[in-house]
């Protein structure tokens, strides 16, 4: 499972530092993709292909829009030794990333927010919408 959240720079380059934990769970190689919300997810390869697998059954009507926003722009990343990863130039700007970032950890894939956005959302979250998630999933 992956958990945590971690404050990083984007060097000039593009590239950030991965956790080691995020590296040891992601695996050797991961793709990082546009995500919700315009930040930007990361997957180990076994659930990109359960994620693949999943928009697969659905009937291309609905199908289309998913493969594309998910697809498209998706890269296949790789720490270098230093446990760095270069963010593609398309996807640091689809999630307004410039310096400042968060890298979380959310269950099953990776994100990583522009600092400041992700401090808004999570300023934007309240007790009484967790609350009202609760009691839809009967806690």
């Amino acid at each position: 499972m992956l958990i945590g959240e971690y404050q990083h720079n984007l060097d000039p380059k593009g590239r950030v530092f991965m956790a080691a934990r995020f590296r040891d769970e992601l695996g050797e190689h991961f793709i990082v993709t546009k995500g919700l919300d315009n930040c930007l997810f990361i997957y180990s390869l076994e659930e990109w292909k359960s994620l693949e697998e999943k928009i697969r059954t659905l009937p291309l009507s609905k199908a289309r829009n998913l493969q594309r926003f998910f697809f498209a722009g998706a890269a296949e990343l790789e720490a270098d030794k230093q446990g760095r990863v270069l963010i593609p130039a398309n996807l640091r700007e689809y999630a307004f990333l410039e310096k400042d970032v968060m890298i979380i950890g959310a269950s099953s894939r990776v994100e990583i927010w522009d600092r400041q956005r992700w401090n808004d959302l999570c300023g934007s979250i309240t007790p009484q919408s967790v609350v009202e998630a609760m009691e839809e999933l009967g806690f």
